[in-house]
């Protein structure tokens, strides 16, 4: 049954930094484009970041560059979500999902992902 597990999530303060992990299980992430995406309570789910695990090519939020970095492990089967200078904004439930149909990033439509994990809580709070 094919999976992602996302991992790394915490309380942080503002200014701080954390990694958040996105493994797969069942198959191999080495030809897919992963998406990374964000919930707050009480908004939908946006798109922050997302890489192609292909040739590692990158896209983020405009509420994110220059903060977060996507980078992969293809031999660990795992993507990254670097994320620093965190804002109490960037708090919310962090999912990771397979872009269906296109190795490389296309956007944030969450019609054309799957395979969500089931999230990991970033809380930035001082």
């Amino acid at each position: 049954q094919p999976q992602l597990v996302e991992s790394g999530g915490a309380l942080v303060q503002p200014g701080g930094s954390l990694r958040l992990s996105c493994t797969a299980s069942g198959f191999s992430l080495g030809y897919f484009a992963i998406g990374w995406f964000r919930q707050a309570p009480g908004k939908e789910r946006e798109g922050v970041s997302c890489i192609s695990t292909q040739d590692g090519s990158t896209n983020y939020a405009d509420s994110v560059k220059g903060r977060f970095t996507a980078s992969r492990d293809n031999a660990k089967n795992t993507v990254y979500l670097h994320m620093n200078n965190l804002k109490p904004e960037d708090t919310g439930v962090y999912y990771c999902a397979v872009q269906y149909g296109n190795n490389y990033c296309s956007g944030y439509d969450r019609n054309k992902y799957g395979y969500w994990g089931q999230g990991t809580q970033v809380t930035v709070s001082s």
